[in-house]
């Protein structure tokens, strides 16, 4: 990511906003310290669409077509060392 200060940023907006596009996030930076990160619009869009429920994510799953053989200890009582 490209680090800008604001008033570079300011004079070349354009380059900023070309390279936001081109090459990723830029940040800027007010008095040394990263205040604002400019995005595409393409960027923006993919991080915040809604994300898919835990359980959704789950069904869609390509492992969701395997069945799993899982047995339960059916008894009552277990061996303990002491």
């Amino acid at each position: 990511m490209d680090t800008w200060q604001l008033q570079d940023a300011k004079a070349r907006f354009s380059e900023v906003v070309r390279r936001a596009g081109q090459h990723g996030p830029q940040a800027i930076t007010v008095r040394g310290k990263p205040e604002v990160v400019l995005l595409s619009k393409a960027e923006f869009d993919r991080l915040s669409r809604p994300k898919p429920s835990f359980a959704a994510f789950l069904q869609d799953s390509p492992l969701m077509e395997i069945e799993l053989d899982i047995e339960r200890d059916q008894s009552t009582d277990r061996a303990v060392d002491l």
